[in-house]
């Protein structure tokens, strides 16, 4: 699941765990006590939920896995915060996580404050025999809390777009006037054997491994990210309207479910408006569009008489950037949206790294050799590579050290909660 160069100090391991948890409880500062049950679909799990889960996560596979008479805190815990793994047991259905009004919001949290002692102290004092293992799922649970660190904020959003008084997550931080966006341009790049995933001595998930041999071919990509205003005027030129630049599932998906669109948008008055987590407000065309799915990416590109990019070529022109994941706007940001493009310096690729996910035309499955772990951990990615898609990137709710250019998101097509967008290929 993991590459990790042996085991690490175990002060700066600590510093890690308790730094996550406690950006976790940040991200639900903002919240009354009644946010934190809603469940507005089955995609959205109650900010509740994402805290016990988490919590669940260390207590069940740490302290339970690595001491043989350790008693869980609560015996229905485990029934109740287990998310997906067959191998531990019986679970409550995801679809009914907003029906739990106990365990409480103040029991939940006196879970995670106990968790958090019980972790210190073992982390503190596990045998050196048990350093490499112990190391290596403490590290696995971390950015597993920050995958739900997004999670988090994603359905804080959904959550709060269902309310007509269309509350307040945090105040927007005002970014500097832009009046507009230049035209895009193309980053050319030669064709050749590149080397496909991760394969150095750091954090990986197991789905980035092993890395391999792919052929590609001369390709372009787009400078910078596909824009508000831009995908306004698909809109406006019947996009939604015309099956010819549609996917047959994305046609029957806009028919279905009468997509108009991206998830959160409303036009009132001829102007368009979306729900942001700042508030209700105009849309700004200089922001890159978000909330959309991979058949109206698609039928975008389709329309732009462009493509989407495979995630080998994403890859390989993002390494050429690496270096600008430390500007991109994460979760730090403290912006929870996406942002204009900074037009400041126009040699290279922008935008790689933050402010949306991107659709690429990659199936989500396994590269060559790969192997899950052994356990229970083994489900973790390799039992979901069907009928998903990759992106590549991350977003505004991520957190900064957690993404790396090698780094794969998976959604079903029809996913939009997601802060995903949009970046062209040639």
């Amino acid at each position: 699941m993991i590459a990790t160069a042996g085991t690490m100090n175990r002060e700066k391991l600590l510093e890690q765990y308790l730094t996550t948890r406690a950006a976790t409880q940040e991200l639900c500062a903002p919240l009354q006590v009644e946010d934190y049950v809603i469940q507005p679909m089955a995609d959205v799990s109650p900010p509740k939920w994402h805290l016990g889960h988490t919590t669940w996560f260390f207590e069940r596979f740490l302290l339970q896995g690595f001491q043989s008479n350790y008693r869980p805190y609560h015996e229905k815990y485990e029934y109740l915060f287990n998310s997906y793994y067959e191998s531990v047991g019986d679970r409550w259905l995801r679809p009914d996580r907003g029906l739990l009004s106990r365990p409480t919001v103040k029991e939940v949290y006196e879970f995670r404050s106990v968790i958090n002692g019980r972790m210190k102290e073992f982390l503190e004092s596990v045998p050196d025999s048990k350093r490499s293992q112990f190391d290596f799922l403490t590290t696995l649970g971390i950015h597993h809390e920050q995958q739900h660190q997004e999670l988090l904020v994603t359905d804080l959003k959904n959550i709060l777009a269902i309310n007509p008084l269309r509350p307040v997550y945090r105040e927007r931080i005002s970014n500097s006037p832009r009046t507009s966006i230049p035209a895009s341009k193309w980053i050319e790049f030669s064709g050749g054997i590149f080397e496909l995933g991760y394969a150095g001595n750091e954090f990986s998930f197991d789905n980035e491994r092993p890395q391999h041999r792919v052929l590609l071919e001369d390709f372009a990509l787009q400078d910078r990210l596909v824009t508000n205003g831009e995908f306004i005027e698909f809109i406006q030129d019947g996009g939604y309207s015309d099956f010819h630049h549609w996917l047959a599932d994305g046609w029957y998906a806009i028919q279905t479910l009468g997509w108009k669109a991206p998830m959160y948008w409303e036009q009132l008055d001829g102007e368009w408006y979306n729900m942001t987590l700042n508030g209700f407000r105009k849309v700004d065309q200089n922001e890159p569009v978000c909330h959309i799915s991979f058949y109206e990416a698609d039928a975008y590109a389709h329309w732009a008489g462009k493509r989407l990019p495979t995630e080998a070529e994403w890859e390989r022109a993002a390494k050429t950037v690496e270096d600008s994941v430390v500007d991109g706007n994460f979760v730090e940001s403290n912006a929870f949206h996406p942002v204009p493009l900074n037009p400041n310096n126009r040699a290279k690729l922008q935008q790689m790294f933050g402010d949306v996910w991107e659709w690429t035309s990659s199936a989500y499955l396994p590269y060559p050799g790969f192997k899950p772990e052994a356990g229970a951990i083994s489900e973790y990615n390799g039992k979901f590579m069907s009928n998903q898609m990759v992106l590549r990137g991350g977003s505004c709710a991520t957190p900064r050290n957690h993404i790396r250019s090698t780094y794969r998101n998976f959604f079903q097509c029809d996913k939009r909660w997601q802060f995903t967008g949009i970046r062209l290929a040639r």
